[in-house]
Parts: structure tokens; C-alpha cells; sequence
């Protein structure tokens, strides 16, 4: 019997020795409290390096509804109809939870190397974080995007309650998504080159300024193919509780259920699978 053997027959573990599953979720609800002050602490960081602080994260999204708005509605020879505006504000407004939630939820091991090489902590807690500072960049985000629907001629429905569980379902999907990224980026560093590219693709495919039935009339086969695309049955759900008379297809209630449980559970799983990688390979 050599040391190892010999030491762990009484009870000692490997220094960063993977836990089990279970034992490492309990670990990391432990450290909820530090997940949510990191998160803050980034916010404010953020901010204070920008005179418009916390207003940028309006700004931005405010910006790119009034551009691509202006250049796809112009594309389509105003054949939108009326409600097209806030159409676009809630695709991009939504849309912007997605991207940042992939792109920061991919940095967040490598960006933290020092923190993850000198304590011990369950690395989980790290894209968690991410999570939960864009949840709270959200918040007044969907705020805003609320007033802008009615600035815009919507009107209050009792629908609108909808998009709590809604954004439940958004935020389930997307944390799997930045698992995965976040453990792909440590051993494929290269990928962080690719992923704006990736979310690009993803912005002009999920029908954030256009809608898909109306531009794909012609090819069914084609608005079928959709009922794959997790964020676009967001924007279809989102758009059909906030805006009166929106068509779409209640299915995608279950169908983004599906997607957002099974991408959460494989990516907590793939991310703990390489929890005593992290360390040594960043």
C-alpha cells in the first residue's frame, strides 16, 4: 500500500480532489453569499470605469434597437406592420441576456486564474457569478424595455406576469450554456476568438428584427426548423405575452422546458467533470 492509498483509507482526500456531484452542489450553495458579493463587487467595477455607470446597460441596447430597427425595417420595405417597433426592442433587449451570459460566462475561470490557483473553492461558484451579475444588469434592463413597449402603444396585460417564468426558464439555459463555455475556454483558449463571431450568427438567426413566419412564409420546413432554436422560442414567448395579437406556438412552452433542464444539467455536469483541471490548466 503506498502513501496515497494509505492516507485515504483514513479519511484524507487528495488536495482539489473532485467531489462528488451532489456533495459539490451542496459546496457551492455554500458560497452563495461570495457568488453574490463578487458579482456586485464586478458591477460596481464596471461602472465606476464609465461616467454613465450602470445607464450604459440601457444605452447599449437602446442603441442597437434604434440601428438595426432603422436598417431591417427598411430592408423589409415596411412591411413589419405596426407593432414592429417594440417588436425589436424585445428581441434585442432579451437577446443582450443571452450573449453577455455566454461571453462573460466564458471568461470566468480564465479571468479569474489567480483567485482559482491560490483558494479552494468550488469553481462552479465562478460562472455562477456571472449568472447572477447579468441577472442583475437584467432587471432594470427589462424594466425599461417594459416602459419602451408602452411608449411604443402597448398597453398593460395580465400576460406580462408570464415572462417571470419565462426568464426562469432564459436563466436555466443560459447558465448551462455558459458552463460549457466557461470549460471549453480553459482548454480550447482560442475560443473566446470565435465566440463573437458565434453570438453574431446566433443574433441574426434566433429572429431578433425579423419574424420568422412572415419571412420564411413560402418555406414551412423551414419556421419547423426553428423549434430547435431555444433563444428564438424566448423572443416567440416573450413577444406573444407583451405584445397584443402575436401569434405562436404554445409547444414551445414545452420545448423550451426541455432545452433550457437538459443544457443546465449537462453543463453543471461537464463543468464538474473537470473541477480539478481548472487549477493546473489556465
Amino acid at each position: 500500500m503506498n502513501a496515497a492509498e494509505y492516507a485515504e483509507q483514513h479519511g484524507l482526500q487528495r488536495v482539489g480532489a473532485r467531489p462528488g456531484l451532489w456533495t459539490y452542489l451542496q459546496q457551492t450553495w455554500g458560497r452563495r453569499d461570495f457568488a453574490y458579493t463578487l458579482a456586485k463587487s464586478r458591477i460596481q467595477a464596471r461602472n465606476q470605469a464609465n461616467r454613465l455607470g450602470v445607464v450604459w446597460e440601457i444605452v447599449k441596447p437602446t442603441l442597437n434597437a434604434l440601428m438595426y430597427g432603422a436598417i431591417f425595417g427598411i430592408l423589409q420595405g415596411g412591411k413589419q406592420g405596426p407593432q414592429y417597433p417594440a417588436f425589436v426592442v424585445i428581441g434585442v433587449f432579451l437577446f443582450e441576456f443571452f450573449s453577455s451570459a455566454m461571453s462573460e460566462g466564458a471568461k470566468s475561470i480564465t479571468s479569474n486564474r489567480s483567485l482559482v490557483q491560490s483558494l479552494s473553492f468550488p469553481r462552479l461558484t465562478l460562472p455562477f457569478s456571472t449568472i447572477i451579475q447579468q441577472l442583475l444588469t437584467l432587471a432594470p434592463m427589462m424594466i425599461v424595455m417594459f416602459i419602451y413597449v408602452l411608449l411604443l402603444g402597448g398597453a398593460p396585460q395580465w400576460s406580462w406576469l408570464m415572462i417571470i417564468p419565462l426568464l426562469f426558464l432564459y436563466t436555466l439555459f443560459n447558465t448551462g450554456v455558459a458552463l460549457i463555455c466557461a470549460r471549453l475556454t480553459v482548454h480550447l483558449a482560442d475560443l473566446t476568438q470565435l465566440l463573437p463571431l458565434i453570438t453574431r450568427v446566433l443574433f441574426y438567426t434566433s429572429g431578433v428584427l425579423f419574424n420568422v413566419n412572415t419571412i420564411f412564409a413560402a418555406h414551412p420546413w423551414v419556421v419547423k426548423l426553428f423549434d430547435f432554436h431555444p433563444v428564438y422560442q424566448v423572443l416567440e414567448l416573450a413577444r406573444a405575452m407583451i405584445l397584443v395579437g402575436h401569434p405562436y406556438n404554445p409547444m414551445h412552452w414545452v420545448y423550451l422546458s426541455c432545452f433550457a433542464v437538459v443544457v443546465f444539467v449537462a453543463g453543471v455536469i461537464f463543468f464538474w467533470q473537470a473541477e480539478e483541471r481548472y487549477g493546473r490548466d489556465i
